[in-house]
């Protein structure tokens, strides 16, 4: 069975962007895969992430181990000032714990990007930076990124997507993800059978390099 892990959302409970990661993962849910829900609520409870640190709390331990299960990635972030919250990319910092990976960070992997902002001027920056942080954590960004404006309420009480374009976004992102971890082997996917060339290295991007 395939597994998702949804990363993303903001510190408030049922914020936009955290809905908007739910309906990927109920949509994923639903064409039969194993899904998790790393939210905002779980985020705010990470600690700065310190490469120097030998210890990590449960809550870091958490992700890091539900990241490295996940044949696929999704990661949702608000548009803050023109690019990704800090509660979101601290989550992305501390995935630098899958460094020495046998697939080391999100390598192989797809990842789902979604970006949502209120009003249309932060999402594309938002969502190239996004993209960026995928690509340095060698992941695979999935061809369709989803860019959401919450100027006028994307979802109604009962957690329904109000907008059809909207949801035709999130439901693209999740096709996406989950065919390209559908296309890898479950020999690839379990147990990296491919013979791997990569060579262990310490993020260059966490040691000022």
């Amino acid at each position: 069975m395939v597994t998702i892990v949804g990363i993303g959302g903001t510190p408030r409970e049922g914020s936009s962007t955290e809905r908007a990661l739910s309906l990927v993962l109920r949509s994923a849910s639903d064409r039969g895969a194993a899904v998790t829900l790393f939210g905002g609520q779980k985020l705010a409870k990470l600690p700065l992430f310190n490469a120097e640190m030998a210890s990590r709390s449960p809550e870091q331990l958490e992700l890091v181990e539900t990241a490295r299960r996940a044949d696929g990635r999704l990661i949702a972030s608000p548009g803050y000032h023109g690019s990704i919250s800090g509660l979101v990319k601290n989550g992305l910092d501390t995935l630098e714990d899958l460094r020495e990976d046998k697939r080391p960070y999100l390598d192989r992997r797809a990842v789902g990007c979604i970006v949502n902002a209120f009003g249309w001027q932060a999402c594309g920056t938002t969502l190239s930076a996004l993209r960026s942080i995928v690509h340095a954590l060698r992941g695979w960004p999935t061809p369709y990124g989803a860019t959401l404006n919450s100027t006028d309420g994307l979802f109604d009480d009962f957690d329904e997507c109000k907008s059809t374009l909207a949801e035709w976004q999130l439901t693209t992102v999740s096709d996406q993800v989950l065919r390209f971890a559908l296309a890898q082997p479950m020999s690839v996917c379990s147990q990296g059978s491919i013979p791997d060339q990569h060579i262990h290295h310490k993020s260059l991007q966490l040691n000022g390099i």
